[in-house]
């Protein structure tokens, strides 16, 4: 796989208990056992996703004592916003078009019809 912080990143998101454990530290850092309540998996297996999430710079950990808790690193998810916003433009002309066609289509089927 490609050393691109982008792949890396989308290849992060593109598992579903990746992006759970995500959602989860969206609301807060947590620890692995933490992360794994939720999980029928081995808390090994969810090692295994946190390194992929911070190899791709999603997630950063810390050692805290005995703990090593996770947090959502905001920089890690500006590239995939970035790249996304590209299209983001693209898709809202696109709904802009269709919503001033359908306003138009609404009309015109108001005046046949004679309602105001």
């Amino acid at each position: 796989m490609s050393g691109d912080p982008l792949d890396l990143a989308f290849a992060a998101l593109a598992d579903p208990t990746r992006r759970a454990i995500l959602a989860r530290l969206a609301s807060g850092e947590a620890t692995v056992n933490e992360l794994a309540e939720p999980f029928d998996m081995s808390l090994p297996a969810v090692s295994k996703h946190l390194k992929v999430l911070e190899r791709a710079g999603l997630i950063t950990r810390e050692r805290a004592a005995q703990r090593r808790p996770a947090r959502l690193d905001p920089q890690g998810l500006k590239s995939v916003d970035a790249w996304l916003g590209r299209y983001r433009r693209f898709w809202e002309e696109g709904f802009e078009r269709l919503d001033a066609y359908l306003q138009e289509v609404q009309a015109d089927k108001k005046s046949v019809h004679g309602i105001r």
